[in-house]
């Protein structure tokens, strides 16, 4: 189990646009400094975009943000990638237990409920946490 990396990717490209909110932000830009395929890059700008987190405009504009990134939580970039599927949910079980055995025949059921909650948990403190949270360490480590 883990979310994939479109995750930090995605908070990595919405601190950057916010960063340098006085330049000019392009997709060849933002790989240039997360580092990774340009292909990759504008493919989760696209998932941003659908969910009404950043605008695009063709030519000099760029790339802007059209919430603060105060506004912009973890949950709302989990939930903008599709970092899982709903209706799995983060933890996914193995399918074919033996349901001779006792282990086996009761294990999705012992554990559904507690995966459940972790899976809640977990979501609830991501919306917590905002954008804005990261770029203000990103500040402070860059002070030093």
């Amino acid at each position: 189990m883990q979310i994939t990396s479109r995750f930090t990717i995605a908070v990595h490209i919405i601190a950057c646009i916010e960063y340098f909110k006085d330049i000019d932000i392009t997709s060849t830009f933002l790989s240039g400094s997360i580092g990774a395929n340009s292909v990759i890059v504008r493919t989760i700008i696209s998932y941003l975009k659908k969910a009404d987190i950043i605008e695009i405009s063709q030519g000099k504009s760029g790339i802007k943000l059209k919430k603060s990134v105060n506004k912009i939580t973890f949950y709302d970039i989990y939930k903008a990638l599709d970092c899982i599927n709903d209706d799995m949910g983060l933890f996914h079980f193995h399918t074919n237990p033996n349901m001779k055995c006792p282990i086996g025949k009761n294990i999705h059921k012992a554990m559904a409920s507690k995966l459940l909650k972790i899976q809640t948990s977990m979501e609830t403190e991501m919306k917590k946490i905002t954008v804005s949270d990261v770029i203000k360490d990103i500040v402070k480590e860059i002070k030093k």
